[in-house]
């Protein structure tokens, strides 16, 4: 089982944009305050500490091209990196951006995997 948090909407590309490229929108668009952006950034540093980024394992990861709609999954046993998400969660509230918890079994197809998240590319439909 997997869980990602992510727009309800898909964006322009078809994609639905994830919890952290929400939050780091609203720190492009300067909407942050300094207490959330030192939050965006203390624990952003932290996930890179404690988690591997698929990227740098495979940096065509994310090539919509090759894998097109590639999104991150957290694993349900990886709670301890889960819990920390409830931070951006209240950042996304507090500027009313909206973020939905989604739980899959099979969200598609794994291109990537390690002990705490997986890269799938949904199945396509239609």
């Amino acid at each position: 089982m997997y869980v990602r948090f992510q727009s309800p909407s898909p964006n322009a590309r078809g994609v639905h944009p994830g919890v952290f490229g929400l939050v780091n929108d609203l720190a492009k668009r300067d909407r942050l305050s300094p207490e959330e952006e030192r939050f965006k950034t203390e624990t952003h540093a932290w996930y890179h500490a404690n988690l591997i980024d698929p990227s740098n394992v495979d940096p065509d990861i994310y090539n919509r091209e090759r894998n097109p709609g590639a999104t991150a999954w957290f694993k349900l046993t990886a709670g301890h990196l889960i819990d920390r998400v409830s931070g951006y969660l209240e950042i996304l509230a507090t500027h009313e951006v909206a973020c939905v918890r989604v739980e899959m079994a099979d969200p598609g197809n794994v291109i990537y995997e390690d002990a705490h998240q997986v890269i799938i590319v949904p199945y396509r439909t239609g």
